[in-house]
């Protein structure tokens, strides 16, 4: 058996990485010759990418934009697979503010991560539904993503990053209030949310062991989608702290977004190309140069260009 560290992309397990815990517990990692151990980043020492520049795993989990980012900046990491083949993230606000619709946020405050990519993301929306996006006022709420409490509260109008798979499933405020947008539906540019990079290092000294571990992904994340009974046994081991229900919906919704065509972790080229040129245009990636070996689909289980 072969040691192989792969990183998550979140502060926590979360349902998206059902495929991964459960090619694990159904042999599928030990099938191929794979002892798999998997982990969590820690936030004091940079996220997936920056743990994977220092060796310190093999591959993992992280977001397009950043594997493009990383690229640009010299780093040897590729994407190898898609995890999700859409954008997770949403605009959120509560009709008793008066907001029925994103144009309805020009003029208000909007809470967000201020990055350059949250502020183009909140920019398209409002925009694409008719209203002037220059005169919102952005709120920095940090690395908490927020519920229509704080809203409620009265320090903003709408936030924006909460996942409409996850942390919205939280949210206790009454639903008919709620309104959410997610970017996938509503103005922002197509793309891929999570996808798996791995360090050049590896694929070019281990090429083997990265085909068995997509192999072993490909067979989890198909098992974890039609026996979400087995998959949530499985998240129970290793994030019993949720109520079952939310683990469940949540399951239930993010499992829609894994595959294209039945076909799991496929590149697509119209989820990366003007994706890319929209984050360059939009000053959140400084230039193109990491589409050239950012991305790689040979090494998917059957090669997929779709």
């Amino acid at each position: 058996m072969t040691a192989l560290r792969i990183l998550l992309g979140y502060y926590h397990p979360w349902p998206n990485d059902t495929g991964i815990y459960l090619a694990r517990a159904t042999g599928e990692t030990a099938a191929r010759g794979l002892d798999l151990h998997v982990a969590v980043v820690d936030p004091g020492r940079g996220d997936t990418l920056a743990h994977l520049a220092r060796g310190e795993a093999d591959a993992g989990l992280a977001p397009l934009n950043r594997v493009l980012a990383a690229r640009s900046r010299g780093e040897d990491v590729t994407a190898v697979a898609a995890i999700n083949q859409t954008g997770l993230e949403s605009l959120h606000s509560l009709r008793s503010l008066g907001v029925n619709r994103p144009r309805d946020l020009a003029g208000r405050r909007v809470a967000l991560n201020p990055t350059p990519r949250g502020l183009a993301m909140v920019r398209a929306m409002i925009a694409a539904d008719g209203g002037d996006p220059s005169t919102v006022e952005v709120v920095d709420s940090g690395h908490r993503e927020w519920q229509s409490r704080h809203l409620a509260a009265g320090i903003a109008e709408a936030y924006f990053g909460s996942y409409w798979a996850w942390d919205e499933l939280f949210d206790a405020h009454p639903a008919q209030d709620r309104v959410s947008w997610p970017v996938k539906d509503h103005g922002a540019p197509p793309f891929h949310s999570y996808v798996l990079a791995a360090r050049g290092k590896v694929l070019r000294e281990r090429p083997e062991e990265v085909r068995a571990l997509l192999a072993a992904l490909d067979a989890g994340y198909h098992r974890a989608a039609t026996d979400q009974a087995e998959a949530r046994a499985v998240l129970e081991t290793v994030i019993p702290y949720f109520p079952e229900q939310v683990l469940a919906r949540s399951l239930e919704l993010v499992a829609t977004t894994w595959f294209h065509h039945d076909q799991w972790g496929v590149l697509r080229d119209e989820l990366i190309t003007p994706y890319a040129r929209w984050l360059a245009t939009e000053g959140a990636l400084s230039d193109l140069s990491g589409l050239s070996g950012g991305v790689d689909v040979t090494w998917l289980p059957r090669e997929v260009t779709a």
